[in-house]
């Protein structure tokens, strides 16, 4: 049984996206700081490869965060709301613990570690209740604009990030940046004023309980399931290395900051509305199959300019601004698929199954990244991550022809 959302009134659209582009930046500033922000402070002060790859352990909650979605569909914690009920006190932790983080020296790489987990524990369990509460609110025809509207947030916080954070640690130093993003992180949380809950509270005794057996019962999720585990597991291994790539490359960080965050802000902007558009044109599989292989070239361009073929700088720029706009893209598409095959007694436990599938190859990639390339140096590890994307690309094609 698919989503059936409740009804919302074309007035409450608008306030509606509003809450999901707060909701999403709020949750998506914490995760760039980490994921996108520090690799390179850390590459700027000394830290290895493998240790850098290592912070996206840091980021294992949001791959297990499945085990306790169930409890976050069920429960409803405060009398302020079932979803805002996760949703604020989550965000609070965030902030405080983003604040302790200024006082942690970037060159001791363990309490780095020790604040990064925290925070993705915290941020992990919020997005529980923020994609439910998505799910369970956008009609059907609105779910590729909402993930738009949330992949501009992700944009967003990019910027913020990558742009902001970099320019402001090499002027300021780390903890004035850190501060600062942790003021950041606490401004959507006033979205959470305006925030239409669904009627009636969180399941009841009588009521179809959220389990994770339920979402292996349905044929058509594990389907979906399939293509979650495998469509992203080539991105890894590039985007944990394109930061420290940039680095070895002699640009400051200041440049890769306004590189990384200009191309961010258009391809977040852009491509994700594009996605929307191109969705309900041309269909799921064309626009992933198209999405796959443009995917494909633009890691081919960085295996060769590793490999010294391309010796050019703007190769490798032109390559990761056109593969931003394309990650955009992709998250607008595989989102939507997620939405429609969620069901609606538990939203928020069969979309987090599904992003926690994509997830959990992407972060595998991303830890095993430094390690590849200090074994097989960027060039070894660009050509494995092409091989990967044009083999992903074809049987998810396949997997969607042989579905529809």
């Amino acid at each position: 049984m698919t989503n059936n959302p409740l009804p919302v009134r074309a007035a409450d659209r608008g306030r509606l996206f509003l809450v999901l582009a707060g909701l999403y930046l709020a949750q998506s500033i914490p995760i760039y700081l980490i994921t996108a922000a520090i690799p390179p402070i850390l590459r700027e002060v000394g830290a290895s490869r493998t240790a850098i790859g290592l912070i996206s352990v840091m980021m294992l909650p949001f791959v297990f965060r499945f085990l306790w979605a169930p409890t976050v569909d069920r429960f409803r914690p405060f009398v302020i709301g079932h979803r805002r009920g996760w949703i604020l006190p989550t965000q609070l932790g965030v902030v405080g613990a983003i604040g302790a983080l200024s006082f942690a020296d970037p060159a001791q790489i363990w309490p780095v570690y020790i604040f990064a987990l925290a925070i993705s524990v915290l941020i992990s369990t919020q997005d529980i209740a923020t994609d439910g509460y998505a799910t369970k609110m956008l009609a059907p025809a609105d779910r590729p604009m909402g993930n738009a509207i949330q992949a501009g947030a992700v944009a967003l916080s990019v910027v913020i990030c990558s742009a902001l954070s970099l320019v402001l640690y090499e002027h300021f130093g780390w903890q004035p940046t850190i501060l600062v993003v942790a003021a950041l992180s606490a401004l959507p949380l006033s979205i959470v004023a305006i925030m239409k809950e669904e009627t009636g509270t969180a399941p009841g005794p009588h009521s179809s309980l959220p389990l994770l057996g339920n979402f292996i019962k349905r044929p058509e999720a594990i389907e979906v399931l399939m293509i979650a585990l495998v469509y992203r597991g080539s991105e890894g291994l590039v985007k944990a290395m394109e930061g420290p790539y940039l680095v070895d490359l002699n640009l400051s960080l200041s440049a890769i900051g306004y590189i990384s965050g200009t191309s961010a802000a258009i391809a977040g902007i852009v491509g994700s509305f594009l996605a929307a558009l191109a969705i309900g044109r041309y269909g799921m599989t064309a626009v992933l199959g198209t999405l796959g292989v443009v995917r494909t070239v633009c890691f081919s361009l960085f295996a060769l300019h590793a490999a010294g073929i391309f010796g050019e700088l703007c190769v490798v720029l032109c390559a990761l601004a056109l593969q931003t706009l394309i990650r955009y893209m992709e998250l607008v598409a595989l989102y939507s698929l997620y939405m429609a095959v969620a069901s609606k007694d538990q939203p928020g436990t069969d979309f987090t199954i599904l992003s926690c599938a994509t997830l959990s190859v992407f972060l595998g990639g991303s830890m095993l990244a430094g390690v590849l390339a200090d074994a097989m140096g960027y060039a070894g590890l660009f050509i494995l991550a092409t091989l990967l994307s044009a083999a992903a690309t074809g049987w998810t094609v396949r997997l969607l022809r042989s579905r529809s």
